[in-house]
């Protein structure tokens, strides 16, 4: 089969279309032909080597995060689809590689695709929306008539984030640029923040929640506008020794992610606040909830741009550069 590899970690080692043997699947396994697949900031962080403290991947690589196919193969053990079914799913982190014309993934892991979205659609909602459902539900247990930042609205997570967080009944204040002020009031966010002529810490203050997408300056800055009690679940900050604890990663793991993240912890007790760190788990018992979601018109996919295979690397180029307005998706069949 087709597959986009990496042969090592680094910020300009090319992605290479090769021949890869096909996958083998277990009893409870599921072999889906790939018909789309989406990029997603993790991808260009894996490539570059920014997660190997978390992640361990052995050469060669196949790239990619999450897909929608059709199945063609189920293990022994696996009731729940037939050959023909059309599915989406995000695989578990060890079993990634969703830049290739077949992916074996546990059948937990994916769900019937929305009968609504095309592949290029479904394709595009995997990993942001389970990563959102859970920061939304699992975590913040989000609640009618709280109030809500969500950074970077126009980007591919905050289009998904934005309608969910309305869908929950919340305020929504997000951040964009002019050029996605128009995308993010369609998406029904109450207040906009342009961020490069507006500081948002110096407008809103009370909030119960913050979703953050940026990590960096723009994460330190909202510990001020959290009132006490206040939530902040981050997917681009940097793990603190309680991920470490829940993770399970050991105790020299979570002591060193203590030490990197002492200013977070500082700005978490000073502001009476509680900070996440997010890894999104797949589910597919999830991913049927937001199928439920779609096919009642509740939420869109917002796509910005649809790449062949064979030109990822120039996808993957254009989704670290910061512009895209929505997801990036990868037609493969």
């Amino acid at each position: 089969m087709k597959a986009m590899i990496i042969e090592k970690y680094g910020k300009n080692v090319p992605l290479i279309m090769t021949e890869q043997p096909m996958p083998d699947i277990g009893e409870h396994d599921v072999l889906v032909e790939i018909h789309a697949a989406s990029l997603n900031p993790i991808d260009f962080k894996i490539k570059e080597g920014q997660v190997k403290f978390l992640l361990k991947y052995q050469f060669p690589l196949i790239l990619g995060n999450d897909f929608s196919g059709v199945v063609v193969k189920v293990g022994d053990q696996v009731n729940a689809f037939k050959p023909g079914d059309e599915v989406y799913g995000r695989p578990r982190k060890n079993r990634i590689g969703t830049l290739a014309e077949y992916i074996a993934v546990h059948e937990e892991d994916i769900a019937l695709k929305p009968q609504n979205l095309n592949f290029e659609e479904a394709a595009s909602i995997p990993l942001i929306g389970l990563t959102t459902y859970q920061a939304f539900s699992d975590i913040l247990n989000l609640q009618k008539g709280q109030k809500i930042l969500i950074h970077a609205g126009s980007g591919g997570v905050g289009t998904f984030a934005i309608q969910l967080a309305k869908l929950m009944g919340a305020f929504v204040a997000t951040t964009a640029s002019e050029k996605g002020y128009e995308l993010v009031k369609s998406l029904g966010a109450d207040l906009i923040i342009n961020y490069k002529k507006e500081k948002f810490e110096e407008l809103l203050t009370g909030y119960d929640a913050v979703y953050d997408t940026l990590g960096g300056a723009a994460l330190e800055k909202s510990f001020r506008i959290l009132k006490p009690n206040g939530q902040i679940v981050s997917i681009s900050g940097i793990p603190n020794a309680r991920f470490g604890q829940e993770q399970q990663l050991g105790w020299m793991k979570t002591a060193i992610l203590s030490i990197a993240s002492h200013k977070i912890t500082s700005l978490e007790k000073k502001s009476q606040t509680r900070y996440h760190y997010l890894f999104m788990k797949p589910s597919g018992t999830q991913l049927k909830v937001l199928k439920e979601y779609f096919e009642g018109n509740h939420i869109k996919p917002v796509i910005d741009k649809v790449y062949n295979l064979k030109d990822a690397a120039q996808a993957l180029h254009y989704l670290e550069g910061g512009s895209a307005k929505g997801k990036v998706v990868i037609r493969i069949k």
